[in-house]
């Protein structure tokens, strides 16, 4: 059985697939801000929190990793409709993927903080450091050094999980290859170009993450 394959008709349609990779991109940078920033909270709450912290913190990581993202994404966007809150797809895809790698960062980063030598810890508690400013300057810029390479890829992998976001009308990447294909009915070529975008974006966040960690987040 032969195919004769045409990307003429889908290359045409670039602007698309260009607007549908800067969505998964935009997508994916404030998800990796906001879901960071929870991982490292959580992290601290479930390592140094008061227990009725530690508790609802626990159950939150343990819920979302252990469900799937996309029931996650409809619960949000279908489900709370139904308790009076209503969002649109950018504001729900945002939320479904900040909370989604908020709770596997918490994991990520409590790994890098548990890591941290008590003798390191207590050197800077002589130093009359409180809390806050042992956690901030002396645990976290060499936890986050350790577990780097980890949290990039999990950022990348909630990048990927972007595609379903598609299913509630955000027009990402994958809403995009499905728009192409069902105008000129070319779904090979619409999801073997929308493959090698997916694959170049994931090569170039992970290479940019990899540059940007040491430069602007934990420092050399």
């Amino acid at each position: 059985m032969r195919v004769a394959l045409d990307f003429w008709p889908v290359l045409v349609q670039w602007p698309l697939l260009l607007e549908g990779a800067a969505w998964t991109l935009g997508l994916t940078a404030v998800a990796a801000l906001l879901g960071s920033a929870i991982g490292i909270a959580c992290a601290w709450a479930r390592l140094s929190g008061p227990l009725g912290l530690r508790i609802p913190v626990t159950a939150y990581v343990e819920l979302i990793r252990n469900t799937p993202f996309i029931v996650q994404l409809f619960f949000i966007f279908f489900g709370l409709p139904a308790a009076g809150v209503k969002l649109t797809p950018l504001t729900a895809s945002v939320l479904a993927m900040t909370i989604n790698l908020g709770a596997y960062a918490t994991e990520i980063v409590r790994a890098g903080i548990q890591a941290t030598p008590r003798g390191q810890i207590e050197a800077a508690e002589s130093l009359a450091l409180n809390r806050l400013q042992v956690f901030l300057h002396i645990v976290l810029p060499p936890a986050l050094r350790r577990v780097w390479p980890a949290l990039t890829s999990q950022i990348i992998i909630v990048m990927l999980g972007s595609a379903v976001c598609g299913q509630i009308s955000m027009e990402e990447l994958s809403h995009a290859a499905n728009l192409i294909q069902s105008r000129n009915f070319r779904a090979f070529e619409a999801y073997i170009l929308a493959t090698l975008v997916y694959l170049g974006l994931a090569v170039t966040v992970r290479r940019l993450l990899s540059w940007a960690g040491p430069r602007f987040v934990f420092g050399r």
